[in-house]
């Protein structure tokens, strides 16, 4: 009935008006108290992204410390992500450690995406400027109960190629946290939640942290909310 070029049009104005869409999106995923025996703090992890469905502009924070204390870790990392698949996106570009002190910059290349099962995975390697050589691998899974309360697991593992003294990480496997939370979605966009985390420290980055008198493994108890928009 068409011939190719009239076809080619009418493929190129759907494309454009229902897949060429320019769009952002925010989460707060983490907006936390963490209750600890003597050392109670709080923690932030956000992430938002702009632009289409293969290339997007993304920001990433983590926010870390005790109350009335100056914050423990503080990072942003600001990504070009590109879409392998419908799954998963390369993400490469900079993070920025503002603590702990001294800060330092880092080269960023890592995937994030949703594996098999609808595990949410993010991993990610890091170059700093003094050469160094860490890596952080996430994983999450929302396991809905009822329509609106979800049940949470949750992991974060961190690793160094070598010891970094002077900010307290040693070479291996250096953290891990494991937590559990329950959110209840009051809407879709905004949910509360209660939940446990347990947080450890290894080998050369245990040492260090007993060092400095700190707690190389402890429980928290932790309640906060998860909004988006």
């Amino acid at each position: 009935m068409y011939g190719p070029e009239a076809m080619a049009d009418a493929r190129e104005i759907a494309r454009r008006e229902h897949g060429d869409i320019i769009t952002y999106n925010v989460l707060i995923d983490q907006l936390e108290a963490r209750v600890t025996n003597a050392r109670d703090g709080y923690f932030i992890n956000a992430q938002g992204w702009y632009g289409g469905d293969i290339d997007r502009l993304w920001v990433k924070t983590e926010i870390e410390s005790d109350f009335g204390r100056k914050p423990e870790q503080a990072e942003v990392q600001l990504l070009w992500s590109h879409a392998l698949d419908p799954w998963f996106n390369l993400q490469t570009g900079v993070r920025y450690d503002f603590e702990p002190s001294p800060s330092r910059a880092h080269l960023v290349a890592g995937i994030q995406g949703l594996a098999p099962y609808w595990f949410e995975v993010d991993g990610a390697f890091f170059l700093s400027e003094k050469g160094d050589v860490t890596a952080r691998f996430e994983a999450e899974y929302d396991q809905r109960i009822t329509q609106r309360l979800i049940l949470q697991p949750r992991a974060e593992i961190d690793f160094a190629l070598q010891d970094v003294p002077e900010i307290g990480v040693g070479s291996g496997l250096s953290k891990a946290e494991i937590g559990l939370r329950l959110r209840y979605e009051l809407v879709r966009e905004f949910a509360p939640y209660i939940g446990i985390e347990y947080n450890e420290t290894f080998g050369d980055t245990a040492k260090f942290e007993r060092a400095e008198n700190g707690d190389v493994s402890h429980f928290s108890f932790v309640f906060g909310v998860r909004a988006w928009f």
